[in-house]
């Protein structure tokens, strides 16, 4: 029987607030494998759960419940707000204009350590199995420290925490950074490695800037071809597809037999499982 990794993309963003607790816990009770999340650093050092190192337009509202305009989010840095004072910024109230069936509520940003011990005690609570995490460091070189720290920092902060958590086991480390990717390795070489792609280039060029095979190759869906397909199956590498969203792309992203695949959508893909006859692991 084919079996597949379901990946919460943000925890479920077409659903709920993205990368809030609320989101992955409601992962949680649809079945994902695994919840997929993004890092950045606050001010004290903290690591937290967001796709921007600011607080973006589309979704937040300030401290004092006004929205924020687009020519004015990048001064919302999580780089330069502490955890207590990022906590004040409401993410959920204001929806997603991209996902307009998100359920609304007012919702903050929480850290990774947060997330994953609430989580821990959900999980015993409902009965359910710990789930795996696959978080990215996002880094981008032209911004460090501006809006996050370089890339041996950021690796280092990440690291640590998933040591204190002890879930190393569980957790996947992915980035579009090779050198993030490379810090982390040297880090702690017992942690897997997910490298992100969205570039047009073979996968032997790729692997080969990289410097070494990751776990994992994640590619946007629609840049898989038969080349990454026969490379990943010859040197063991999963295959892990973002973001993939629509039922006909999800049977096609099956019927090519790829590992995974990160969706905002997991309760979609959980029914096509279902349908199928396909085994979540």
């Amino acid at each position: 029987m084919q079996t597949l990794d379901v990946q919460g993309h943000r925890g479920c963003r077409g659903l709920l607030p993205e990368n809030t607790i609320p989101a992955f816990k409601k992962a949680i009770d649809l079945g994902v494998t695994t919840l997929e999340l993004d890092l950045v650093i606050s001010k004290d050092g903290e690591v937290i759960i967001s796709h921007e190192p600011f607080f973006s337009h589309e979704i937040t509202k300030d401290p004092d419940g006004n929205l924020i305009a687009e020519g004015v989010e990048k001064r919302h840095n999580l780089f330069e707000l502490t955890y207590e004072e990022i906590k004040s910024y409401d993410v959920g109230s204001k929806g997603n204009p991209r996902f307009p069936d998100q359920e609304l509520f007012n919702v903050y940003k929480p850290s990774f350590k947060d997330m994953v011990q609430a989580i821990q005690a959900y999980v015993v609570e409902q009965g359910a199995k710990q789930p795996l995490y696959n978080i990215e460091i996002k880094r981008q070189p032209k911004f460090d420290n501006q809006f996050h720290p370089d890339a041996k920092t950021f690796a280092g902060h990440v690291v640590t925490v998933v040591e204190e958590l002890g879930i190393i086991k569980r957790t996947f480390i992915q980035s579009f950074d090779i050198e993030s990717l490379q810090q982390t390795q040297i880090l702690n070489d017992k942690i897997k490695l997910v490298y992100l792609i969205e570039n047009k280039n073979n996968i032997e060029d790729n692997i080969e800037a990289l410097g070494f095979k990751p776990d994992v190759y994640s590619p946007y869906f629609k840049l898989i071809d038969q080349a990454v397909l026969d490379y990943c199956k010859k040197n063991k590498i999963q295959l892990i597809p973002w973001t993939v969203n629509e039922e006909s792309d999800m049977k096609h992203m099956i019927s090519i037999q790829v590992d995974g695949i990160i969706t905002d959508y997991p309760d979609r893909l959980m029914d096509l499982t279902r349908r199928l006859g396909i085994r979540v692991l």
